[in-house]
C-alpha cells in the first residue's frame, strides 16, 4: 500500500470515473457530503468518490481507514456484490459502513453519530508530543 492509501494498480479509467462521479452525487450523497466536508465531523477529513484499486468509495476517511457507502435500491445481486466488495476492502484493512439513501435523507443525525462512533474506534492512538525535559 502506498502512502496515499490507494491500492497499487488504481488505473486511470477508475480515477477518471471517480472525478466524474464527484460531479454527479446522488441527493443522499450530497446531503452526507455537506455534513462531512471541511472536517465538520470531529475534525476528520473525508474524501468523496475516492478511487482505491478497482473500487470507487463513496466517502473515505484516511485517518481511520473508514469507508462510508451510500446505497440506493438493493436487490439480491447487488447485495452479493456489496458483500464481496466489503470483504475485499476488509482484507486491505478498511472498515466499511453502509447506509441506505433513505437513512441518510430521513435521519442524517443518526447516520453521523454512527460514523463518528466507528471512526473514533478506528483512529490510531495519538503520539505524545516530543519535547525537551
Amino acid at each position: 500500500m502506498r502512502n496515499n492509501d490507494r491500492i497499487r494498480g488504481t488505473n486511470p479509467e477508475i480515477a477518471q470515473a471517480a472525478r466524474k462521479l464527484r460531479n454527479n452525487l446522488t441527493p443522499a450523497e450530497t446531503s452526507l457530503w455537506e455534513a462531512l466536508r471541511n472536517k465538520q465531523l470531529e475534525g476528520l477529513r473525508f474524501r468523496r468518490q475516492h478511487p482505491v484499486g478497482n473500487f470507487i468509495l463513496d466517502f473515505y476517511c484516511p485517518a481511520c481507514r473508514l469507508v462510508v457507502e451510500v446505497d440506493g435500491e438493493i436487490h439480491a445481486s447487488q447485495t452479493e456484490y456489496d458483500d464481496a466488495r466489503t470483504a475485499k476492502l476488509a482484507e486491505y484493512g478498511y472498515k466499511v459502513l453502509r447506509f441506505r439513501n433513505e437513512e441518510v435523507m430521513n435521519n442524517l443525525p443518526k447516520v453521523l453519530a454512527e460514523i463518528k462512533d466507528v471512526a473514533g474506534k478506528h483512529l490510531p492512538p495519538k503520539s505524545p508530543n516530543s519535547g525537551g525535559l
